[in-house]
């Protein structure tokens, strides 16, 4: 099966969407799949305002209207809401082509944070770009029953796995910190609500690995903190190994990716209960969920590394990238089944 992704979040950025789409390529490709992927790095970019890491498509249309044309996909994948999801979604509706849709993080949150528009504005246009998907697929059960009850309609879970390969307890980085050492990492941004966990008034010391907007500004604020800056592959995975509980302060992740390989490298996590660590993090057996977050700290403490390790091998790429592959067997029989209506 030939199988177009449109996304608006590729490298250089470092997130959860962008390594999502990655080993879901390299698994369908493995599986016999013919993947291509239309990314920023194909078009004229401006950087995002406000977050300048992130590059914008510029007026894309017409080029992803050739490159549509030209790669006669047997399925259609629209992964972002961005310039080129935009764009990929005119072209599908005004050829009559069925696609799929991915909502990968709670965008109108994230708006919020950084400008005063109401949620339900951002919904709604969500709901208009959503609605013309085959299926709109979510990473978890509690994100698929927030969208249903914001007025979404099929929507179907789609999950996420760890590479357990690179993630393991194995050669953690040595640190020359009092213990216990309490890490976080990803992308160090207000909508990470990464200062819950740095306000944290708890013993040992606390490490952030990850770039983001806020970086500098945090480094500033919190001199006691070690910042490491982005790590990837190998050396991310012995930092997270070396720490003792992962600590995740996020309230709009949809999953959060970081939440499986810190797993994986056996540390406990650390959460609140919302979206992304209540459906990823079982309460007392691989971290803990608290509305106070210092005392998910304390008790993360106690969970057993070989519990979290067990929990996140069961979690893997392929059987995730199986269940996407089904999907888009389901999207190119309705681009079938409509292009024999519109022939009848």
């Amino acid at each position: 099966m030939r199988i177009v992704i449109i996304t608006d979040a590729w490298e250089p950025q470092v997130n959860g969407v962008v390594r999502t789409l990655k080993q879901t390529r390299q698994c369908l490709e493995q599986m016999g799949h013919e993947v291509h992927v239309i990314t920023p790095q194909d078009f004229n970019t401006i950087p995002c305002p406000s977050y300048p890491s992130i590059r914008l498509a510029v007026l894309p249309g017409r080029r992803v209207k050739k490159l549509l044309d030209d790669l006669n996909a047997n399925a259609v994948h629209i992964a972002t809401e961005g310039p080129l999801g935009m764009a990929a979604r005119r072209w599908c509706l005004r050829n009559k082509i069925s696609f799929t849709t991915s909502y990968h993080t709670q965008f109108p949150e994230y708006v919020r944070l950084r400008a005063p528009i109401p949620l339900s504005w951002t919904y709604a246009w969500l709901r208009r770009f959503h609605g013309k998907a085959v299926r709109t697929l979510v990473p978890t059960r509690s994100q698929q029953q927030r969208l249903l009850e914001r007025g979404f309609d099929h929507v179907e879970v789609w999950g996420r796995g760890v590479d357990t390969d690179i993630f393991t307890p194995d050669n953690p980085q040595p640190l020359d910190l009092p213990r216990p050492v309490l890490l976080n990492m990803g992308r160090v941004a207000i909508e990470k609500n990464i200062e819950a966990f740095l306000d944290l008034d708890v013993p040992g010391s606390k490490v952030v690995v990850g770039d983001g907007p806020d970086l500098d500004q945090l480094r500033q604020k919190y001199p006691d903190v070690l910042f490491t800056g982005a790590r990837f592959g190998k050396e991310l995975a012995r930092y997270v190994a070396a720490a003792d509980v992962f600590v995740f302060p996020s309230k709009t992740d949809t999953f959060g990716l970081v939440l499986l390989e810190a797993m994986a490298c056996g540390v406990p996590v650390a959460a609140y209960p919302v979206t992304g660590p209540a459906d990823v993090v079982q309460h007392g057996l691989t971290g803990s969920l608290s509305d106070d977050l210092g005392e998910a700290v304390r008790m993360a403490h106690h969970i057993d590394p070989a519990a979290c390790i067990a929990y996140a091998r069961k979690h893997n790429w392929q059987a995730c990238s199986s269940v996407f592959a089904g999907y888009m067997v389901d999207n190119r029989q309705a681009s079938n089944t409509e292009a024999l209506s519109s022939e009848t």
